[in-house]
């Protein structure tokens, strides 16, 4: 089962905002009066079983970071057998891969964008060249682009783009350098996705 290369749009017109997947932003439809009485009532405005509310979020967790359904629940499972809340070690995990912290520390517009820059083996951690987008980042870990003029612009271009907001305080980075710090391992509260993490893990509850 391969990553998610369809119409990205459209997850988020589901599923809600995936800062992950795609920086657009859900567009709400206009309705013309004429026509108002015949349009069924949205999705979202409808009750929803407590089923599809936890895969609806369960979906936006795995959209988000850009796993199969294998991977996500291979998480879930590594997740349950550590010491800790189930919900807040998965997202630990799940923030803590090479890919996602290239993203959250700007040197990547998207989680697909800094997974192609790693598969592409543009980045080093500690000095060597990492190539797993999956790779567990640690306390002390330093990431930086390679010393190449085509590695280093794809990252510039990335950083020059990208908002000027607060990192997490897990990381730190050095924009002129290339280079991002991992401090910490992240704590909740600066999880990069609004998420209920307990219905994901209710919802793989009989599988774990």
């Amino acid at each position: 089962m391969s990553h998610y290369r369809g119409p990205r749009f459209k997850k988020i017109s589901r599923l809600g905002a995936l800062p992950g997947l795609t920086k657009r932003s859900r567009i709400p439809k206009k309705n013309s009066k004429s026509n108002s009485r015949s349009i069924k009532p949205p999705r979202s405005s409808r009750k929803k079983s407590q089923y599809r509310i936890r895969l609806e979020e369960k979906q936006r967790l795995r959209f988000h970071y850009g796993l199969t359904e294998r991977q996500l629940l291979k998480y879930v499972r590594i997740a349950g057998k550590a010491k800790g809340p189930t919900g807040q070690v998965l997202l630990q995990l799940l923030e803590m891969r090479l890919d996602n912290t290239l993203f959250r520390l700007g040197m990547a517009s998207t989680i697909p964008r800094a997974r192609q820059l790693v598969n592409h083996r543009h980045i080093l951690v500690n000095g060597h060249v990492v190539d797993i987008p999956s790779y567990r980042c640690k306390p002390r870990d330093i990431i930086t682009a390679r010393e190449k003029e085509k590695s280093r612009a794809l990252i510039q271009n990335y950083l020059d783009a990208a908002p000027r907001k607060a990192l997490p305080k897990h990381l730190t980075t050095h924009r002129r350098q290339y280079k991002g710090l991992v401090n910490q391992i992240i704590d909740r509260e600066w999880v990069g996705l609004k998420i209920n993490e307990f219905l994901v893990v209710e919802y793989y509850s009989r599988k774990i």
